[in-house]
């Protein structure tokens, strides 16, 4: 195969992979494809934990024989018994000839192992092919096991100024109708969100998925930072189906490590100003998702952040521009802290 075409089954790889987009968490999305004298025979992704992973669902959707092929597969096959048995015993008993992987495991103890094991079965392996398309489809997954907290995004509805509701609170709807449909594929996509006892008690939220035909099996975690105790546990949130969790402390380094143990690889907060803005001073939001409404709502609306004011440049809280583009009558901004 040339180039080109190894890049095109990679993409569909990863396309595959956005299958378990909604499903398959905390397992990180995956993808396969498995190609034979030039022709795909075998595709799969992984769906649920527990299930088969996208390298076992391949090789059994196989319209031919896979000895001899070439299997291309968004991360690193797995080499270490789980929820289910280690997929590199499965490539090698099929005999297939190459394997190709885009992301090397991020998880220190186990990553390129398989390329040893593979090897050392008489199989080419190759990796790095579109690792950044790959990668950034499992930020959560690949954050968790870096640094064993979860990746960390706030998602903000504001006006051109920077203003998310009117002095009195109203902000129903700064907002486009497509910047709020969005917003339920954020969530379908987290492990969790997170709001403030202020914000349940003020604006009575739901935090859930709202997808028509969406799992309550799918539903994220909500979590609900009540430090006073002023939730009574009749609010909506605490009543929907899906796991609520109040924790009686503040949002803090320690609650995200928690959070990191149980397998929650990413967390959407939905918040007020401040929360938001403790959460920036601390370093603990690593994206922020910005819905920008072309209008203006003035000086005496509310902010994004509440913190202690900034003396010198030099202590800025600084982003990368991740992305930028139109959404309904909005403009979405994506920023990303530098070292993530």
């Amino acid at each position: 195969m040339n180039q080109l075409q190894e890049k095109e089954c990679m993409k569909r790889a990863i396309k595959l992979a956005e299958f378990g987009m909604h499903t398959c968490k905390p397992n990180p999305r995956v993808g396969c494809v498995i190609v034979k004298e030039g022709k795909v025979i075998g595709e799969g992704w992984h769906k649920r934990a527990g299930g088969d992973h996208a390298e076992i669902m391949a090789l059994k959707n196989c319209e031919l024989n896979p000895e001899g092929s070439i299997v291309f597969v968004s991360l690193e096959p797995c080499t270490h018994q789980g929820r289910t048995p280690p997929c590199i015993e499965a490539l090698i008993d099929a005999n297939v000839s190459a394997v190709v992987f885009s992301s090397m495991d991020p998880n220190p103890e186990v990553s390129g192992r398989s390329i040893d094991m593979l090897n050392a079965a008489g199989i080419e392996v190759s990796h790095g092919l579109l690792e950044e398309e790959s990668s950034e489809l499992n930020i959560g997954f690949f954050h968790r096991m870096r640094f064993n907290r979860p990746f960390v995004r706030s998602k903000l509805g504001s006006s051109m100024d920077g203003k998310i509701a009117l002095s009195n609170g109203e902000s129903k709807w700064i907002t486009s109708d497509a910047s709020r449909k969005d917003v339920q594929n954020l969530r379908a996509r987290s492990c969790a969100t997170m709001t403030s006892n202020q914000t349940v008690l003020v604006d009575d939220p739901s935090m859930n998925v709202r997808i028509e035909n969406f799992s309550t099996d799918d539903q994220p975690l909500r979590i609900v930072v009540d430090s006073s105790g002023k939730c009574s546990g009749n609010e909506k949130v605490f009543q929907l189906p899906g796991e609520t969790m109040i924790h009686r402390d503040r949002a803090n380094e320690s609650l995200f490590e928690h959070l990191g143990s149980i397998e929650i690889n990413n967390v959407l907060i939905e918040s007020g100003p401040k929360m938001n803005g403790a959460l920036l001073e601390s370093g603990l939001i690593d994206e922020l998702i910005i819905y920008m409404s072309p209008c203006i709502l003035g000086s005496d609306a509310i902010d994004m952040f509440v913190f202690p004011a900034i003396e010198k440049l030099s202590d800025r809280f600084s982003f990368d521009i991740h992305d930028l583009h139109k959404i309904g009558t909005d403009m979405k901004i994506t920023l990303r802290k530098k070292d993530v």
